[in-house]
């Protein structure tokens, strides 16, 4: 084991509306190191949500984000030959990542001709509190609820 965790290095944001959040968000889209087709898809997606909409694709891709973020999970942990699942707090970094992920996964995983299409759909979906990835972080938090009886396990 290291003695010291290595140092985040930064990212730097993204050409367009300047936030490394986006540049974190194109990483995760991103499939064998074609970072340029991934700002493609995502930038296209924008256009498509705004148009949908008509209001800013940004603001909704931050709305669907924060909709999409757990605040709790449940970790499994071995106790005296039986496996319990306990609910944990989820880190702030973890938080951002999983609720990519999610986006990500459950857009890919919707029908549409395009992934800037099936992206777009997703996050207009999760900006109003539905589809598939809302529906996941709610599903993550109902498992929590349901096994709050073992939370004195906690580590």
């Amino acid at each position: 084991m290291r003695k010291t965790q290595p140092k985040k290095i930064p990212l730097s944001p993204d050409a367009k509306y300047n936030d490394p959040l986006v540049t974190r968000f194109v990483n995760n889209l991103m499939w064998q190191g074609k970072k340029n087709t991934a700002y493609l898809i995502f930038y296209n997606a924008m256009e498509k949500i705004a148009k949908q909409t008509n209001e800013d694709g940004y603001e909704i891709w931050r709305r669907a984000l924060n909709n999409v973020t757990p605040s709790v999970e449940v970790r499994s942990r071995r106790i005296g030959g039986a496996t319990f699942q306990i609910p944990a707090e989820v880190r702030a970094d973890r938080k951002i990542s999983l609720s990519m992920k999610w986006l990500i996964r459950y857009s890919r995983e919707r029908n549409g001709r395009s992934m800037a299409e099936k992206l777009a759909g997703e996050i207009v979906a999760a900006s109003k509190g539905e589809g598939a990835a809302f529906k996941k972080k709610e599903d993550t938090h109902r498992m929590a609820e349901a096994n709050k009886a073992f939370a004195h396990f906690r580590i």
